[in-house]
């Protein structure tokens, strides 16, 4: 009988105990994404929330947190990318201008073309996070 006793208490006890919540167990991966943003490592947080969503779905408030990064990761990516594609857009500019032989003028020329294309497909990329951003606001 004693141990029927003890074995009903060790039930009920084990049943009443708190269950940790998704979000409570995605907290040391969120803490990381966070690290990770701050350190300026922006691929290595997108890549963490990508883990963040398929380990822990139910995790909302998490997730709602880690969408906000995601955005500014991304915002940031795209800043960087235009300030790199900008400067080479410049230096392809200059080069066609002091360039004399027509064919490499005109290949200049489609280098200078493609990088614009680039800048203002990222340009449109960064319009388009920051509307976003001002929605979920």
């Amino acid at each position: 009988m004693k141990k029927g006793v003890w074995i009903l208490l060790l039930v009920l006890l084990v049943s009443c105990a708190k269950e940790m919540s998704e979000d409570d167990k995605a907290a040391p991966l969120l803490s990381q994404i966070d690290s990770l943003y701050n350190k300026g490592e922006y691929r290595a947080t997108l890549d963490s929330i990508e883990s963040l969503r398929s380990k822990f779905p139910r995790a909302i408030e998490s997730r709602r947190h880690a969408l906000v990064v995601w955005q500014e990761a991304s915002l940031r990516m795209a800043q960087e990318d235009i300030a790199r594609t900008d400067s080479a857009l410049q230096v392809a500019t200059r080069m066609i201008e002091r360039e004399t032989d027509i064919y490499k003028r005109n290949m200049m020329g489609v280098r200078r073309d493609s990088l614009k294309a680039r800048y203002e497909a990222m340009c449109g990329v960064v319009r388009m996070i920051r509307l976003r951003q001002k929605e979920n606001k």
